[in-house]
């Protein structure tokens, strides 16, 4: 693995946290990372709900399956899409102006040393209902994910899934 990608390949997901608040800046930090994600068209329809109250944690990870680990994390950060800002009103880009602004917010923490993991709502029907509902969330915006982060309570060694029977050049036979 090449060591000037280490901040790519020591991103894991990390379900266990402190108790350790993330400071104000390193949130700002996050949400700046996430909103110089690329957009098509420039339209950035990426909108976040920032939760630190232990009762709305507490509440979100009992509705998510997978999601118990949240109520450790200091924050979550729940990614929404306005699809009446997304280019041509295009659920696609907008999935996908929402994945890179993910993305760049799961580096972000990295760099800051800091743990997260990406919880999936979107494409989930119940739980786009069940957040929407919970958060009285308006038609045009759609939960996505919701990010558990805090500084971490477990070490992961850095890896990589490099495959190379998945790339092909020029052609795929």
């Amino acid at each position: 693995m090449d060591p000037r990608l280490n901040f790519i390949f020591k991103r894991r997901s990390i379900r266990k946290f402190t108790a350790e608040k993330i400071t104000d800046a390193d949130l700002k930090s996050l949400l700046e990372a996430g909103m110089a994600a690329p957009s098509a068209g420039g339209k950035d329809p990426v909108r976040f709900i920032i939760m630190t109250q232990p009762e709305l944690k507490q509440t979100i990870a009992e509705f998510l399956p997978n999601g118990k680990f949240l109520t450790e994390a200091p924050l979550g950060i729940l990614v929404l899409g306005d699809i009446d800002v997304a280019i041509a009103n295009s659920e696609s880009y907008m999935l996908q102006d929402c994945a890179a602004s993910i993305e760049n917010i799961l580096l972000a923490a990295t760099a800051l040393e800091l743990g997260t993991c990406w919880l999936g709502v979107h494409p989930r029907e119940d739980r786009i209902a069940g957040i929407k509902q919970f958060f009285k969330l308006p038609k045009n915006l759609i939960p996505i994910s919701i990010i558990a982060a805090g500084h971490p309570d477990e070490t992961k060694e850095p890896r990589t899934r490099y495959n190379p029977a998945a790339v092909k050049f020029n052609t795929w036979n």
